[in-house]
């Protein structure tokens, strides 16, 4: 990432609320990030990008800012978005347990490391249950000292994955006992989590669920880094991945045809697996049974491209950035 001094200090998140299907509701959300009570802009920050999804009734929001100022913008996101979102009256077919679902923060910049991030999770975490009355959150990743469990782990442990769960068998690690209509909001930090769906032309959910079983982290032969589900999605179905980044350098046996996008975080070098790499095995897996790739779309950016977008934004002094984006990058 290049070192100009704007994006020294930059920290993403990437918020996850679980409502889509009322757009004003969700931009209502990243507006709240953006100012203060009195409509004053909060200087140093922009949302780069909303993405919406109808089916899973969720909506990402790109918050980018300086670490000295993104506790506060994500929080009165948060307050927000739980005064306007029930989840009493939610469904999606995506998995979630919160209103505010989940709470990412990512280091961007060559000054802020992991741990910084972390520290300002944790300070998250705490600030929404004492200003929302009746939220409860879950760390994860480097948020979760000392143990430092991935989102993965935190959510089977908390039946994230489960279609119903009995909120009362849960612990939360921050907040009172769990409350229905705010539910559970995850909150943590690492190194940053590119978000790479693929959806294939078929209503197998089956063939989905093997796909995404081969091409995971934890399979022999899968991708680093990747974190899958399969969901039915559209009339077809989507091979939803989390692509986390991993120390070090690309895999040897997986660089011959696909260049891992690489960075450096706290003096270490990290890179992710293109999104180019996921849909070609996608496509080679579904290909086998017949069934073709309809396309591949990316939640929001690559962290090369967060950050430099970030920069662009607030140099012009752009706060709602995810309206004029697609005009500056074409």
């Amino acid at each position: 990432m290049s070192s100009s001094s704007l994006g020294r200090r930059l920290v993403a998140c990437l918020l996850n609320v679980s409502e889509a299907r009322k757009k004003d509701l969700v931009e209502t959300v990243a507006k709240a990030a953006l100012y203060n009570t009195e409509g004053v802009r909060r200087e140093g920050t922009t949302v780069l990008n909303i993405f919406n999804d109808h089916d899973y009734n969720r909506s990402v929001i790109t918050i980018v800012s300086s670490i000295d100022s993104i506790r506060e913008s994500v929080l009165s996101a948060c307050e927000r978005a739980c005064g306007l979102i029930d989840m009493r009256a939610h469904s999606g077919v995506h998995p979630c347990m919160g209103a505010v679902d989940l709470i990412p923060i990512y280091p961007l910049g060559e000054e802020v490391g992991v741990e910084d991030c972390a520290e300002e999770a944790r300070a998250v975490a705490q600030g929404l249950t004492e200003r929302v009355r009746g939220t409860s959150a879950f760390l994860f990743g480097w948020a979760d000292s000392p143990l430092q469990r991935g989102l993965a782990q935190r959510r089977r442990e908390m039946g994230w994955f489960k279609k119903t769960t009995d909120l009362q068998a849960i612990t939360p690690d921050m907040g009172p006992q769990l409350q229905r209509r705010f539910g559970l909001t995850g909150v943590g930090a690492s190194p940053y989590v590119m978000n790479c769906n693929v959806t294939i032309d078929t209503q197998d959910i089956a063939m989905g669920h093997s796909i995404a079983m081969a091409i995971r982290e934890s399979t022999p032969g899968g991708l680093p880094g990747v974190q899958v589900l399969a969901l039915p999605h559209e009339g077809s179905v989507e091979i939803a991945c989390n692509v986390e980044s991993v120390k070090g350098s690309p895999p040897g046996h997986m660089t011959t045809s696909e260049q891992w996008p690489c960075f450096i975080i706290d003096g270490q070098p990290y890179c992710h697996a293109p999104a180019s790499l996921i849909t070609a095995r996608v496509a080679e897996l579904a290909g086998k049974q017949g069934v073709t790739v309809k396309g591949t779309a990316l939640v929001g950016f690559t962290p090369r491209e967060c950050r430099g977008l970030a920069e662009l934004a607030l140099s012009q002094g752009i706060a709602e950035f995810w309206k004029d984006q697609h005009r500056i990058r074409m």
